[in-house]
């Protein structure tokens, strides 16, 4: 079984920035496929969080429950952009989780350490990763494999 190929990439420097990520990944990644954020953490930055305008967005899709009784959001294949507003304030909010593709080229991890480790079977899927997101071979931070998903 080939060892899985991780690259890791900040988030911006730049919190409106964080939209584009956010908006590339959900645009990108998922193929026009389901794609799942599961988010695992949260409450690590309690002053960061904006709880309010997370549950507004929940609470847009007839969706009432708490975060902790349903960490798991299932995007279908034309609701790209609710991944990428979703995405966008779980990583505000100093939030963690995965982006699981149906597709699974290329899935995602994002961390409350403001960092992304996309992962794949194929070094060469992540190839459009490091292409727009700017990253060169002498930028890379490479992940341990200890560290890296399994």
């Amino acid at each position: 079984m080939p060892e899985t190929q991780v690259e890791r990439i900040g988030y911006p420097t730049e919190p409106h920035r964080i939209f584009g990520m956010a908006h590339w990944i959900a645009n990108s990644l998922t193929y026009r496929m389901p794609t799942l954020l599961w988010i695992t953490e949260w409450s690590i930055w309690p002053s960061s969080e904006n709880w309010h305008l997370y549950y507004k967005l929940r609470h847009s899709y007839c969706d009432l429950r708490l975060l902790h009784e349903a960490p798991g959001h299932l995007f279908l294949e034309h609701e790209s952009e609710d991944l990428a507003s979703f995405l966008q304030i779980a990583m505000l909010n100093g939030w963690g989780g995965y982006i699981l593709t149906q597709a699974d080229y290329v899935n995602a991890f994002f961390s409350h350490d403001e960092y992304i480790d996309f992962f794949s079977k194929l070094d060469e899927n992540l190839l459009e990763v490091r292409k727009e997101l700017g990253i060169s071979r002498s930028d890379r931070f490479r992940v341990p494999p200890a560290a890296r998903p399994q």
